[in-house]
């Protein structure tokens, strides 16, 4: 996708053969997304979520581990988004679907190559990830949130609506319906879970993402894993998990991250016991990019 690896660099883990699953094997393998997902077998993914570079125009940097995130121009990053699209339809079942994190710099871009993909009747939902956090300018709006876009593989797509704490006074101490805008709090800069590596996207995120979007026992992707958010927490709640990063920093630290974490109940690297929201609301540290790609 960027230039953070030889485009053809293809290495394979180390060591003994990582477990396979209908084709797809489990774990992290290191090389380009768009290669690799092209060997695993169609209708074999029930969710792929993707979190690729938002073309912010420098590295992103962090003290475990940094990237590149530049192309020339936007036609030369959706030409560099297009092949891992059309692997993604074609390794989804006819069940499954798609969620695609990026920000104002692609979301336009994205969602055109999306419709083309997976058909413009396939959209199904524009996520907003309000996080709070940043900058603030005299120009503008201040930018507080990233952009996910869910699609369908078909109108058959599973989806079971995530619950989330009723605001209202109405319904206080209940539950209620997510809506597209999803106010999930940033990483804090103390919690467990941080790695260190740039962009780095919080557990509860991906954990309300992935219960909504794949059944139970079902075969979540990431082509664009990075430190391996989404793999821990698909694994962490009884999914299988397989991830793709042609950056070798991030391969190392998405394995570690997996030897530590249970295939199902708690997570090792989960924030300690009383990091809640105003914890996670403090500034972020290294962010890179508004929302912090992972």
């Amino acid at each position: 996708m960027n230039d953070r690896a030889p485009k053809n660099h293809l290495s394979r883990p180390n060591g003994t053969a990582p477990d396979v699953v209908a084709g797809v094997p489990a774990g992290v393998q290191e090389g380009d997304a768009a290669s690799i997902l092209a060997e695993w077998p169609a209708s074999s993914a029930d969710l792929i979520y993707l979190d690729p570079p938002f073309n912010t125009g420098r590295a992103q940097t962090g003290r475990a581990g940094t990237y590149a995130d530049r192309w020339d121009s936007p036609g030369a990053y959706r030409a560099a988004l297009r092949p891992v699209l059309t692997e993604a339809h074609r390794l989804l079942k006819s069940t499954g679907s798609i969620l695609l994190h990026c920000d104002w710099r692609t979301c336009h871009y994205s969602r055109l190559e999306l419709d083309v993909i997976f058909g413009a009747a396939n959209f199904v939902n524009h996520l907003i990830w309000s996080y709070g956090l940043g900058g603030s300018s005299p120009r503008r709006f201040a930018r507080k949130h990233d952009d996910i876009l869910f699609y369908g593989r078909s109108e058959s797509y599973y989806f079971d609506p995530p619950m989330v704490p009723a605001t209202s006074a109405r319904m206080r101490g209940e539950m209620k319906k997510a809506t597209d805008v999803l106010q999930v709090p940033a990483i804090n800069n103390m919690a467990r879970e941080r790695t260190g590596y740039p962009t780095q996207k919080p557990l509860a995120l991906m954990e309300l993402l992935i219960g909504a979007c794949c059944p139970e026992g079902g075969q979540v992707v990431d082509p664009f894993c990075g430190s391996g958010t989404t793999l821990v927490a698909a694994r962490g709640m009884g999914r299988r998990a397989a991830g793709i990063d042609r950056n070798p920093e991030a391969v190392r630290i998405a394995r570690a991250r997996l030897t530590r974490t249970p295939e199902t109940g708690d997570r090792a690297d989960a924030a300690p016991a009383g990091a809640g929201a105003k914890e996670g609301a403090e500034q972020r540290a290294g962010a890179g990019v508004s929302g912090e790609p992972d």
